[in-house]
C-alpha cells in the first residue's frame, strides 16, 4: 500500500532524515520506532505532505504522492495524526470530528451523521457535546483519533497516539487499534511503549539517527 524509497528530509544544511526507505502492506500494522531526535516525526511529515521531500519518493497504492499537499494526500487515503494534539478548542467535540467528515463530504448532514457514528463508537458518546479543550488528555487523544478516521482513511498514521496515557487507556487505546485494522485501515504508528509495538506490530521499522531506516520483524 505504501512504498517509502530513500526519503530524505534536510533543514539548510542539516539533514534531518537520511535515504529512510520502508513499506506497509495493506490490512497490517506497523511500527516506526527509534530514539529521540532520529527523524521519526519529520519523515511522518514528509510522508503525509507537510513537508517537501528534499530527496525521494512516496508511493501510495502505485501513485507518486510525494510533494502534493496533505488534503491532496488525505483525499488519496491517507491522513496522519499529531504528537501534540490540536483539537479547535472552542468547537465541541462532536464539530471537531465532523470537520474531519466533511473532508469527505460537503453536505453537513451527512457529516454530522458519520461524526456522531464515530464518536460513539470511540466511546465518546457522552463528550460529544462537551467543548474540546474540556477534555483530559486521553480524550483528546481519541478525539483526534475520531476526527482523523473521520476522512474514511486507507491509511492511518499514528505519531506517538499513547504518549501521555496510563496504563488503563493504553489498553483502551490498543483495543481500538485492532478493531479500526480488523475493519479495514491499514496502520503506520510511531511508538515508545515497546510492549504496545509489540504486541500490535509484526513489522518494525528502526529509524537511526540522519541514518536509513532499517526493517526488523517482530
Amino acid at each position: 500500500m505504501l512504498e517509502v524509497r530513500n526519503l530524505s528530509k534536510r533543514f539548510g544544511g542539516l539533514m534531518v532524515v537520511n535515504e529512510a526507505s520502508l513499506t506497509v502492506a495493506s490490512g497490517s500494522i506497523v511500527a516506526l520506532v527509534g530514539p529521540n531526535g532520529a527523524g521519526k516525526t519529520t519523515l511522518f511529515a514528509t510522508i503525509a505532505g507537510f513537508l517537501e521531500p528534499s530527496a525521494g519518493s512516496v508511493v501510495l497504492n502505485g501513485e507518486q504522492i510525494g510533494g502534493l499537499k496533505p488534503h491532496e494526500i488525505c483525499r488519496k487515503g491517507m491522513v496522519r495524526t499529531f504528537q501534540i494534539t490540536q483539537p479547535f478548542s472552542r468547537l465541541s467535540v462532536l464539530e471537531n470530528i465532523m470537520v474531519g467528515a466533511q473532508l469527505r463530504s460537503g453536505n453537513r448532514s451527512d457529516a454530522r451523521g458519520q461524526a456522531l457514528e464515530i464518536g460513539q463508537r470511540l466511546g465518546m458518546g457522552s463528550y460529544l457535546d462537551a467543548r474540546a479543550d474540556e477534555l483530559t488528555v486521553a480524550g483528546r487523544k481519541r478525539l483526534e483519533l475520531a476526527r482523523a478516521l473521520a476522512t474514511k482513511p486507507q491509511l492511518l498514521l499514528l505519531d506517538e497516539v499513547m504518549a501521555g496515557l496510563n496504563p488503563t487507556e493504553v489498553a483502551q487505546i490498543v483495543a481500538m487499534l485492532r478493531t479500526i485494522r480488523d475493519e479495514g485501515v491499514t496502520i503506520l504508528l510511531i511508538e515508545h511503549v515497546m510492549q504496545v509495538v509489540m504486541s500490535l506490530a509484526k513489522v518494525v521499522h528502526v529509524l537511526k539517527q540522519r541514518s536509513r531506516a532499517v526493517v526488523r520483524h517482530a
